[in-house]
């Protein structure tokens, strides 16, 4: 069986986002280490980009013998334009890019592909491809071209029934005459409006950005595999009930192996990218705190906070008295005056209480014994993170999946409290305050912190040889092994 893995070859296809990225080559790390082949293609712009910031090493491929070409962990590093020039700002013009991106996206790959020797023709073709979500035009590129293809579902398997439930029965979420309307769905507690992706509500704005994860759902019937970066006891009842419509597995908790107690030199890189310098100073600061005592904020790579909701933020930390860690990341594209940006005073008011960073390295941040809390938007790379280290979080979801996280962090893992901002989105400073007294010392903070350890626990078993990731990986493996011998 070994021998028979060495000649199986997976092409990754993933949106080209550190947080898209990074579940990707984790994946690729847990396929490569059952003895397969794995390639990551990327756009030319992003591989530009990760080349200038993270240490690239040069391999020698299977399908491409006279070129050396990048590798991240020992996975292929290829690229492929997205039909625009690398001095696009992509960023603030999302919707015209994910457009764009759709139309070029699927020639180009196409090509890559074919350039690699690897068509319908072709001995040597790739024996998988795998896409994510918001690349769903992939699929269609491995059904021309005759290769078998699956997904990583990089959110959890709850936005998986509810993009799903939404594609088949629209009417049954909320609309602009019903917009308070509760969604029931099968393995699901009720959700309110509030509960909800910001893509299934009738006023989303994000259109381009919105439509691929319905175009995900029109192509369930070209993918032979769904695979999810979550894990079965996180989240078994909506796993079992979507059963019915599609099989999904879970292949998570796709985090760095450090997070889960695994020592493994080889993974000290995390197995991923880091589009952001981290602050060298955060654990040499962490290591003079008490154990269980700072309270760590970061809203990750995307979200920028407004002027009004950084000043609340800022008030809540100072008047709580704790030791802190913030990420405060430069934004990188334009924004209203005063978003994303420290109050006037914050750092000299709250010197030898707290630092502030640009960025840090979350890893080891997370698995720091001083850490006491997470006050995060709830992305769910963030969570898995999170659930792994046994972290308790306070919640402060924005957009896309991140309310829906935040549901499920909060009142579902049990694993923290949410905080809920009035009609004009914005969460109080008292309000901010009040939740870090609670999960630092309130009645509910000892419930709240055995939770974490039980789920952090658990993540460690799926990972765990023979436990739920190890078994799903493996029965993709052996799905693949199969598929190839039998051409």
């Amino acid at each position: 069986m070994e021998e028979e893995n060495k000649k199986i070859h997976v092409l990754m296809v993933a949106f080209s986002s550190q947080g898209h990225i990074n579940p990707m080559l984790r994946l690729g790390k847990h396929l490569q280490n059952k003895g397969l082949h794995v390639t990551l293609a990327v756009t030319e712009i992003f591989l530009h980009r990760i080349a200038k910031i993270n240490h690239l090493t040069t391999a020698t491929t299977t399908t491409n013998t006279d070129n050396q070409i990048p590798s991240i962990s020992g996975i292929d590093i290829v690229s492929f334009s997205d039909g625009l020039s690398l001095e696009y700002d992509r960023k603030s013009n999302l919707d015209t890019y994910m457009k764009t991106l759709a139309e070029f996206g699927p020639v180009n790959l196409t090509s890559l592909i074919t350039s690699l020797g690897c068509d319908i023709t072709s001995p040597k073709k790739f024996s998988c491809v795998i896409n994510n979500p918001f690349v769903p035009w992939v699929a269609d590129v491995a059904v021309r071209l005759g290769i078998p293809c699956g997904m990583l579902w990089i959110q959890p398997c709850t936005l998986f029934a509810i993009y799903h439930g939404f594609y088949k029965s629209p009417e049954d979420f909320p609309t602009k005459e019903n917009p308070e309307k509760s969604v029931n769905l099968p393995g699901l507690p009720l959700l309110q409006t509030s509960d909800l992706p910001s893509f299934v509500l009738p006023f989303n704005v994000f259109g381009s950005l919105a439509n691929v994860f319905f175009e995900s759902m029109e192509n369930i019937h070209k993918l032979r595999w769904v695979m999810a970066n979550s894990f079965y006891e996180l989240e078994k009842e909506v796993i079992d009930s979507m059963s019915k419509f599609v099989v999904i597995k879970g292949v998570g908790p796709l985090v760095p192996s450090t997070l889960l107690g695994q020592d493994d030199h080889e993974e000290r890189d995390f197995v991923g990218i880091d589009m952001w310098k981290a602050d060298d100073r955060c654990i040499e600061w962490l290591n003079q705190k008490d154990p269980n005592s700072v309270v760590y904020v970061s809203f990750g790579s995307l979200v920028v906070l407004s002027k009004t909701q950084m000043e609340s933020m800022a008030t809540a930390i100072r008047e709580s008295k704790r030791p802190f860690l913030w990420v405060v990341k430069p934004s990188q594209i334009q924004t209203t005056e005063g978003a994303g940006e420290l109050p006037k005073g914050f750092l000299d008011e709250t010197k030898g209480q707290g630092l502030v960073v640009p960025w840090c390295p979350q890893i080891m941040v997370l698995s720091h014994k001083s850490i006491a809390c997470f006050v995060t938007h709830c992305g769910w790379n963030s969570m898995l993170e999170t659930i792994s280290a046994g972290v308790p979080v306070i919640a402060y979801p924005m957009w896309t999946d991140q309310p829906t996280n935040a549901k499920l962090m909060a009142d579902i893992f049990g694993v923290g409290l949410r905080l809920r901002p009035y009609n004009d989105g914005l969460v109080e400073s008292e309000t901010i305050k009040e939740c870090i007294e609670e999960i630092m010392d309130g009645p509910r903070a000892a419930e709240i912190r055995a939770k974490a350890v039980e789920w952090k626990s658990m993540a460690r078993d799926a990972v765990a040889s023979g436990g739920s990731l190890d078994r799903n990986i493996q029965e993709f493996v052996d799905d693949i092994v199969k598929l190839s011998s039998s051409h």
